[in-house]
């Protein structure tokens, strides 16, 4: 039984084929560790990581040139010690090449989440794309040289297209108010991925901005006045206060451009968000519930209320794992 064989150590499972591990990061993202005796050393020149070594084998073996990161373990084996990727010794004799060997071992690249929108697009590029030698050449086209790894994917045709989101937005436009249209897409920026965002921006901005528009004109009482660029501005500042709100991320960071926002205008913002409460709601749930507080939480909320009345401030932690 299985008492027995762990008591003679016999082998409880077995793993095959082989599965290596390739590192995903973006450029100079790697792990470094180091200690207090080699951190200047380590931060000047990090050590190789399996991307890192595998650009550097593309740049001096013609094939690994051929190759994807995935494929790379099933010819060569990775040196921990020097930090570098070297060519199989056993194995089935590669035609065409004498001295090259292969096996059924595995390349799996690690997982990144979308979330990580960069370092997503990178990896789709590693999976995709042959004997890259640097970050650089990773995203270069057609001898363009992308500004980011999502422009690439996308010169590539690697992503989905944005038909059911332009769907979505187009009826939108139809029957729902500018608030509500720049809620979806702060939701579909967000939440759903879109390849080009900016193209579904330029399509929709108008019918996302009309409220604005319309406010002004009746501001200036000129029926005159057209979209400009600041009106525009106004519609991604209020959306990226939606994406802040979902994701805490800004427009930048979800493959769109950063609007225009002022040192006042940031703190306005916050300035709302902090104050936008009923008093009175606030007051009367207050009077309602501190009657019901046992007596841990009532120590807690006297201590804290004593610590604004007074002008004190503090730092708290409430550990209350049962609510």
């Amino acid at each position: 039984n299985e008492a027995v064989w762990r008591i003679l150590s016999f082998p409880i499972h077995e793993r095959h084929p082989t599965v290596v591990h390739l590192a995903v990061h973006l450029e100079n993202g790697q792990r470094v560790y180091f200690s207090t005796d080699n951190a200047h050393a380590q931060a000047l020149s990090p050590s190789p990581t399996t991307l890192t070594a595998f650009f550097s084998l593309c740049r001096d073996d013609i094939f690994a040139k051929t190759l994807l990161y995935s494929e790379l373990p099933t010819y060569y084996t990775w040196n921990a010690a020097a930090k570098k990727f070297q060519r199989r010794k056993q194995g089935k004799v590669v035609e065409g090449h004498s001295n090259l060997y292969s096996t059924n071992a595995l390349g799996r690249l690690y997982t990144v989440h979308p979330n990580n929108a960069e370092c997503f697009y990178l990896r789709l590029l590693l999976i995709n794309k042959r004997g890259p030698t640097s970050f650089q050449e990773l995203r270069t086209v057609n001898g363009h040289v992308c500004a980011t790894y999502r422009e690439a994917c996308q010169e590539l045709n690697l992503l989905e297209n944005d038909a059911h989101w332009d769907t979505s937005l187009a009826d939108a436009s139809n029957t729902a108010r500018p608030q509500q249209i720049r809620t979806l897409f702060a939701v579909i920026l967000t939440t759903c991925f879109p390849s080009n965002p900016k193209e579904l921006w330029e399509k929709y901005k108008d019918y996302m901005s009309e409220d604005i528009l319309h406010r002004l004109r009746a501001t200036n009482q000129n029926p005159d006045i057209q979209f400009t660029p600041n009106v525009y501005n106004e519609a991604l500042v209020s959306i990226e206060d939606i994406c802040l709100a979902i994701t805490n991320k800004a427009l930048v960071q979800l493959g769109m451009d950063a609007p225009e926002r002022s040192a006042n205008n940031l703190f306005d913002c916050e300035l709302e968000r902090e104050t936008h409460f009923d008093i009175n709601e606030l007051s009367t749930f207050v009077q309602t519930n501190l009657p019901k507080l046992i007596p841990e939480q009532r120590i807690a909320y006297d201590r804290i209320m004593h610590a604004i009345t007074s002008q004190n401030g503090g730092l708290y932690f409430i550990d209350a794992p049962g609510g």
